[in-house]
């Protein structure tokens, strides 16, 4: 029987238009450890769809089509999402990302809710959060840390 979900899919799966996503492919293979699952170029070379995993989890791309009103964040100005990865280091990812050409958008610090965490840019304009969880904190603890973080606000 066919399932609804395809094993080893999730319910939501970030799918990425790329400027060149051949390109993004090999940069998340180097920034975040990526495994090239699958790639379907179209006639021209472009890739109509590609599979990435990061940390197991599934991630989609494609080129940009702009004949078919397919941008990505390059040619739209930037993005209003952020994709957020959980890693064992998020030092050493954030480390490893920008040797590969990420910006840090944020640096890594620890945070009020118990994660180390920042922020960056991938090359393609993609916005990433990258975080290791590192304190399980109560709702009232992460509360009154973000009081004291907000200026008791």
């Amino acid at each position: 029987m066919t399932q609804a979900i395809p094993p080893g899919m999730t319910a939501v799966t970030p799918h990425l238009v790329c400027r060149n996503a051949a390109a993004a492919i090999e940069f998340y293979k180097q920034a975040f450890g990526a495994v090239d699952c699958a790639r379907l170029p179209a006639p021209d070379g472009r890739l109509m769809h590609a599979l990435i995993t990061i940390g197991g989890a599934a991630v989609m791309l494609v080129d940009e089509f702009p004949e078919q009103g397919c941008q990505g964040p390059l040619a739209l100005g930037g993005s209003a999402v952020t994709l957020h990865l959980y890693v064992a280091d998020v030092d050493a990812t954030v480390a490893q990302a920008v040797a590969a050409g990420a910006t840090v958008t944020m640096p890594v610090a620890d945070m009020f809710w118990g994660d180390r965490y920042g922020r960056l840019l991938d090359p393609f304009g993609h916005h990433w959060s990258v975080a290791t969880h590192i304190r399980d904190l109560s709702p009232v603890q992460i509360t009154e840390g973000f009081k004291s973080a907000c200026g008791g606000q």
